[in-house]
């Protein structure tokens, strides 16, 4: 979808990369030449990203840290001097009943799913404009149907949606394109990472979803990686605030 050398000596962040869609996507872009800096909690399962490539480095870095997107900014830049592209691909969910509300819980996804890729996009707002670079944020198709049990993780990644047009339009006078992808039910181990339910639960619910999705499957990671890249890719010089659902068809279901 994208020219070979598209991506040689360019630098990119991908928040979220030590496992699923982001470990996929900074994968993919060193493959291509790329220099790819990944954050997220776990330094172990960062470190084994990174050593998957020699052009793949890593931050130890909590997203939910309202400083995450200047230090994420300045790790990059002391490496490499530049930013091509913003993935913010990081996210907080957590399934709960009404009654079940925390507020804690909610401030978090919050502080993950809103605040951290508005910082970053701050901080890295002078180096995108310099290399005329792109944002692509990492939405769900959840939020195109009500949500029961999962309302605030979709609420706020609506809100992410939001901010992509938002930002497009904020942006476009810096020649900095801003889009964002909502994948459908993906196999990455979310549901009992992110999510954390019981691994016989998550079987039950990776079912469920596969039986709602028309193509007849859940998605891989294969399925969304190459439209991250298409979109973050300077080839793409006329598309912003756009928002690709990618899902086999599921938000479709009735």
């Amino acid at each position: 979808m994208t020219n070979e050398d598209t991506w040689q000596g360019k630098v990119a962040i991908v928040t979220g990369g030590s496992s699923g869609i982001g470990q996929a996507t900074a994968t993919a872009l060193s493959e291509r030449g790329a220099n790819v800096l990944i954050t997220g909690r776990n330094a172990e399962k960062l470190a084994e990203v990174s050593a998957l490539s020699g052009k793949i480095e890593f931050l130890q870095m909590d997203s939910s840290d309202a400083t995450s997107g200047e230090m994420i900014v300045d790790s990059a830049m002391s490496r490499w001097g530049r930013i091509d592209l913003v993935v913010n691909n990081s996210g907080a969910g957590q399934l709960a009943p009404i009654d079940a509300y925390d507020a804690g819980v909610i401030a978090n996804m919050a502080a993950v799913n809103i605040i951290a890729p508005s910082v970053l996009v701050k901080a890295a707002r002078t180096a995108l404009s310099h290399s005329k670079g792109a944002i692509v944020n990492i939405g769900t198709a959840v939020s195109r149907n009500a949500a029961p049990m999962l309302s605030h993780y979709g609420a706020t990644k609506a809100a992410l949606e939001h901010l992509t047009k938002s930002w497009a339009v904020e942006l476009a006078g810096n020649g900095i394109r801003v889009n964002a992808i909502a994948p459908g039910p993906v196999k990455t181990g979310a549901l009992t990472g992110m999510m954390g339910l019981p691994e016989e639960m998550a079987q039950q619910v990776e079912a469920q979803e596969a039986e709602q999705v028309p193509l007849g499957r859940r998605g891989v990671t294969a399925d969304i990686v190459p439209w991250i890249l298409r979109l973050g890719s300077a080839e793409n010089e006329w598309l912003t605030g756009q928002i690709l659902t990618i899902d086999g068809g599921w938000s479709l279901r009735v």
